[in-house]
């Protein structure tokens, strides 16, 4: 299956994490307590214009992209799980924020990073969806085993692309997007 095929495929996987979080109820939150109440507390550790928040936010993001890779031979279950999961957090989230705030609150504080951070994430992940999918195929198929090692490299060549990619959106995200939402 061709590249663009996985890239489509991501595409929906992530519209899927919209529709369902645009879907759950706001009275879920509650439930996130404890979560959101760790999400408060490393805002206050991760300032912004700091070269701390810029590490950590594209570290984070990497290791997510890597891990989500390196385990997509594991039924797909990463890379679906990160698609879905990171649109339904983009979704529920920005709902959330732009009935607190408005939705120019929301796009300022999303857009100027989400421009390359997203495309990363889809990129990254339909490599990953692509090699976990022809690392069963061979593990199943003798035929297949061949294509394993051209298809990693194809895979880990996009791959290195969307980690690019997530460099200016930690730039972004820690010095521009700041400005944007004071």
């Amino acid at each position: 299956m061709s590249y663009k095929r996985w890239s489509f495929i991501a595409i929906f996987l992530f519209a899927v994490g919209l529709v369902l979080g645009l879907a759950t109820p706001p009275g879920i939150a509650g439930f996130m307590s404890e979560d959101i109440t760790a999400l408060e507390e490393l805002g206050r550790i991760l300032t912004p214009f700091s070269a701390l928040t810029f590490i950590f936010i594209f570290i984070k993001n990497v290791s997510a992209l890597v891990i989500s890779f390196v385990l997509s031979p594991i039924l797909c279950l990463a890379p679906i799980l990160s698609l879905t999961v990171n649109g339904w957090l983009l979704a529920f989230i920005s709902s959330a924020v732009a009935q607190e705030e408005s939705l120019g609150f929301v796009l300022a504080g999303v857009l100027p990073h989400g421009i390359f951070e997203l495309p990363a994430i889809i990129i990254g992940e339909a490599a990953a969806l692509s090699f976990g999918t022809m690392a069963i195929l061979a593990l199943i198929k003798r035929g297949k085993r061949h294509l394993l090692l051209l298809n990693l490299k194809q895979n880990l060549r996009y791959l290195l692309i969307a980690i690019g990619l997530l460099l200016p959106a930690a730039i972004i995200e820690t010095y521009a997007t700041p400005l944007l939402l004071t």
